[in-house]
C-alpha cells in the first residue's frame, strides 16, 4: 500500500472515525469537544516559525517534558507548539506548561488537514515522540523543507513486522525523517531494515532514564502516610492497569490480606474513562474502597484506594513500598518501569513487556525487576519483599544502578535536535 491508497482509505474512514469519537465521548465527554482541530479547522492562533513537538497522549507528553524544557532553555525566543491526540494528553500538556507553549490537537493524517496545519504553525523543525508516525504530515513537512525528528524512538519486534507489511508506505516515510534518535541498538537495526537512512539513525538511549524526582514529592508522600497512620502499614501500588488486569490484581490483594490483614492496595487505571468501573469492581469484590479524588483520609478500614486523579502517578508511586506496572498481565506491552525505579521502589511486572523489552531485561539482570505471571506469583513476590527488607533494598540498589548507567540520553537528544534547528 502506497501513500495515495493510504490517503484514500483514510478519507473513506472519516465517518467511522467520527462515530468512534462520539462513542468514546459517552465515557469521556471531552472527546466531543474541539473536533474541528482534528481536521485543521478552527486551530487556535499561534506564533509561527518555532518548534513543533507531537506527543500522542499522556505518557509521551510526560516523556517529552524534559526535552521541551531543555529546548526552551536553549532557544528561549522560539515558540513551541505541542500537539497530542487525546483529551488526557491535552490536559497533561496544559498542566505541565500552561501558557509557556502553544497547544492544539494534531489533525488527522489527511493530506489537506496536514497542509493546513503546517501552513498555520510553520514550524522550523518538527519533533515526533517515540513511534507516532503519520505519512502525510511527514511528507508535507518534507515538501516544505521542515526537518523531521523522531525523538526517543522505540520500535518493538511486533511493530516492526507491522510496518514491514506496508513497506511501500512506511519505507518512503522513514527515508523522509532527518534524525531518528533511537533508544537501543536493536531498535536502530529495525529502523534501518525498514528503510530509514543510516545517516539519520543515531542511538541516543532512552530519555526516560534521565528522570529526576523532586525531593519534596517524597517528603509529601511520607507526610501523607503519617497522616493516614500508615507508616508501618504494608502498601503496594498497581499502576497503569488495563481492562482484564484489575481482577487479577484484586485476587492477588485478597491473598495478601490473608497474611497481612492491614495491607493497602493503590489501584491506578491507565485510562480515566475506567476510573468509575474499577471503583465499582472493587466494591463488587467486597473490598472497602475509597477514591483518591475525594481527598478522604485513608483509614485502617480501607483496603483499596483507587487512584482516579491525573498527574499524580509519581506521587502515588512514592506512597507505596513496592510497585507493579500494568499493561503487562495482558498483551499490551507494558508501561514505564523506570518511574517507580527512580523512586527507589522494588518493581514488579507481568510477562508482556515488549514495549520496554531492553529496559526490562536490564532491570531484571540487575535484580531490580520481578516478572510474575498470575495472582499467586504476584502475591508471593510482594509478601516476600514485605517479609525481607534486605531483598527490597537489593532491588532498590539495582534499579538505581541501572538508571545511573544509562543517563545522558536527554542531552544527546537535545544536541541532535539542536543541529537541525541551527541549520534552519
Amino acid at each position: 500500500m502506497n501513500r495515495f491508497v493510504y490517503s484514500c482509505l483514510l478519507h473513506l474512514a472519516v465517518p467511522f472515525i467520527l462515530v468512534k469519537l462520539f462513542l468514546r465521548a459517552r465515557k469521556a465527554p471531552a472527546y466531543a469537544k474541539r473536533i474541528g482541530e482534528r481536521f485543521s479547522l478552527g486551530l487556535p492562533a499561534c506564533k509561527p516559525g518555532g518548534l513543533w513537538v507531537h506527543a500522542v497522549s499522556v505518557g509521551e507528553s510526560i516523556a517529552a517534558a524534559p526535552m521541551i524544557r531543555a529546548l526552551q532553555a536553549r532557544y528561549p525566543d522560539l515558540p513551541i507548539t505541542v500537539t497530542c491526540m487525546t483529551p488526557t494528553g491535552s490536559e497533561r500538556i496544559q498542566a505541565l506548561f500552561g501558557d509557556q507553549v502553544q497547544h492544539c490537537y494534531l489533525p488527522y493524517d489527511l493530506p489537506c488537514a496536514a497542509k493546513r496545519f503546517l501552513d498555520h504553525v510553520q514550524p522550523r523543525v518538527g519533533i515526533i515522540m517515540e513511534t507516532e508516525l503519520w505519512p502525510n504530515h511527514i511528507h508535507q513537512a518534507t515538501r516544505r523543507g521542515i526537518p523531521m525528528v523522531l525523538a526517543n524512538a522505540r520500535l518493538s519486534e511486533r511493530s516492526a513486522r507491522g510496518y514491514a507489511r506496508f513497506a511501500k508506505l512506511t519505507a518512503p516515510m522513514l527515508r523522509e525523517l532527518d534524525f531518528i534518535a533511537v533508544q537501543t541498538d536493536t531498535e536502530a537495526k529495525r529502523f534501518l531494515s525498514l528503510g530509514a537512512r543510516e545517516a539519520a539513525v543515531q542511538v541516543t538511549g532512552s530519555i526516560k532514564f534521565d528522570l529526576t524526582v523532586d525531593a519534596h514529592l517524597i517528603d509529601d508522600a511520607q507526610q501523607l502516610r503519617e497522616s493516614w497512620g500508615a507508616i508501618e502499614r504494608p502498601v503496594w501500588i498497581a499502576a497503569s492497569t488495563h481492562e482484564g488486569e484489575d481482577q487479577i490484581l484484586l485476587a492477588a490483594h485478597r491473598r495478601l490480606l490473608e497474611k497481612y490483614p492491614d495491607a493497602l492496595l493503590i489501584l491506578v487505571p491507565r485510562h480515566p474513562e475506567r476510573f468509575k468501573a474499577v471503583h465499582t469492581l472493587c466494591q463488587a469484590r467486597d473490598f472497602v474502597t475509597e477514591r483518591r479524588s475525594t481527598g478522604t483520609p485513608v483509614t485502617a478500614a480501607i483496603s483499596v484506594l483507587v487512584g482516579d486523579t491525573m498527574g499524580e502517578l509519581l506521587f502515588l508511586y512514592a506512597l507505596a513500598d513496592c510497585a507493579f506496572v500494568g499493561g503487562s498481565l495482558v498483551p499490551n506491552g507494558g508501561h514505564n518501569l523506570l518511574e517507580p525505579a527512580a523512586l527507589g521502589k522494588p518493581v514488579l511486572s507481568g510477562p508482556h513487556v515488549f514495549n520496554f523489552l531492553e529496559i526490562a531485561e536490564q532491570l531484571e539482570k540487575a535484580g531490580a525487576l520481578r516478572i510474575t505471571g498470575d495472582e499467586r506469583e504476584l502475591a508471593e513476590a510482594i509478601a516476600g519483599l514485605w517479609a525481607s527488607p534486605e531483598d527490597a533494598n537489593l532491588m532498590r540498589a539495582g534499579a538505581l544502578q541501572v538508571l545511573r548507567a544509562n543517563q545522558g540520553a536527554l542531552q544527546r537528544l537535545v544536541n541532535g535536535v539542536a543541529l537541525h534547528i541551527d541549520r534552519h
